[in-house]
């Protein structure tokens, strides 16, 4: 009984240090801060402020299972669209309750992009497949019809046969151009027209402010509408790369510390999710991400599960995750009341987080 007493003591002492510890923690440095994470707690920065809702998206995952849950968008009836790489279910689309309402698709084994477009009053879907067996960039129906597949840059002459082709994204111009961003492969955007043809590419990979490392995702910027320009992002660079529609290089968007994903134009913000960050000795590291929101002068003004920005003589300082709410923020979606849904990659089978705007 004395021994058993001497152990609880013991227990409680180490408890009470480790405790103590915990609250003299900075709250800023090179390592997560593992504070407590409770889910219904308030994340994000001056206007730009959610509640979390850890199991919005929860479902079974025995008859709808998922491994990445990539990206989202949502269509003219308000219904959440995500792709996935789980083939028994490549397309899941929900309600913005979470109730899911219909699944399609099983042949995307690496479905990853998800753009949508109104094309004439109807939605269509493009879906990018980097499968290195089947690399595709497919056209469909919201309901998975297939209407067009893209044709192979290497099949085409615009690759060599031996060139690596693994598209990420695609972005579709007023027009319907089509931009596929060739993230996983060749580093290059690549620009066709709405028949499918190819028009151009630019980019490639290199560290010049017209080359791309990671060039994972490309956005139509319609901000404003006289001046339409393409955000391209360059992931490893942290940043985004404007570029005219003809491919020209523009300017870059620095966004230190945070390996953004996809750029998400709502009203006059850009969104994205920041898959990692960089902490100790400014490694890529995993299970780091949050979510960025810039401004209408593409200044950083939230990144909700990271650290306050903090301008400096107009230069934007390292940004890092401050609370471990997210593994690796895939990609944002936006309703109508301003609530983001928020995928993941890598996030041990997860399905998607709502973020309530407060």
């Amino acid at each position: 009984m004395n021994t058993e007493k001497n152990n609880s003591r013991r227990a409680f002492i180490k408890a009470s240090a480790m405790a103590g510890a915990a609250l003299s923690t900075p709250s800023f440095g090179f390592n997560i801060i593992n504070k407590p994470v409770l889910y219904d707690e308030v994340i994000g920065h001056g206007k730009f402020r959610y509640r979390v809702h850890k199991a919005w998206g929860d479902l079974d995952p025995a008859s709808t299972p998922v491994k990445n849950c990539h990206e989202m968008v949502m269509d003219s009836k308000g219904r959440l669209i995500m792709v996935t790489d789980e083939t028994k279910n490549n397309i899941i689309i929900y309600d913005k309750s979470g109730k899911m309402l219909s699944t399609w698709g099983n042949e995307f084994k690496s479905g990853h992009g998800l753009s949508l477009f109104n094309e004439g009053g109807e939605d269509v879907l493009f879906i990018c497949n980097p499968d290195g067996e089947n690399p595709q960039v497919v056209k469909t129906t919201v309901d998975g019809k297939k209407l067009m597949t893209l044709p192979d840059p290497r099949k085409i002459s615009v690759y060599e046969a031996k060139d690596r082709y693994l598209p990420t994204e695609t972005a579709i111009a007023p027009n319907g151009d089509i931009y596929v961003a060739d993230g996983y492969g060749s580093q290059w955007i690549l620009q066709f027209n709405k028949e499918g043809e190819f028009v151009r590419k630019f980019g490639g990979p290199g560290n010049n402010d017209d080359q791309f490392s990671t060039a994972h995702g490309v956005a139509i910027d319609d901000r404003d509408p006289n001046n339409i320009t393409l955000l391209c992002t360059s992931r490893a660079h942290n940043s985004f790369k404007r570029f005219s529609l003809d491919g020209k290089y523009l300017s870059t968007i620095f966004l230190p510390g945070a390996f953004v994903c996809r750029a998400v134009i709502d009203d006059e913000n850009i969104y994205s999710g920041v898959c990692w960050s960089r902490l100790k000795y400014l490694n890529q590291t995993s299970d780091s991400g949050f979510v960025t929101i810039l401004d209408k002068e593409n200044k950083v003004i939230s990144n909700p599960g990271g650290t306050k920005p903090v301008y400096k003589k107009g230069e934007l300082q390292l940004m890092i995750q401050e609370t471990p709410i997210f593994n690796h923020c895939h990609d944002v979606c936006i309703d109508g009341d301003k609530n983001l849904y928020i995928c993941q990659w890598n996030a041990n089978k997860t399905y998607p987080i709502k973020l309530e705007r407060v």
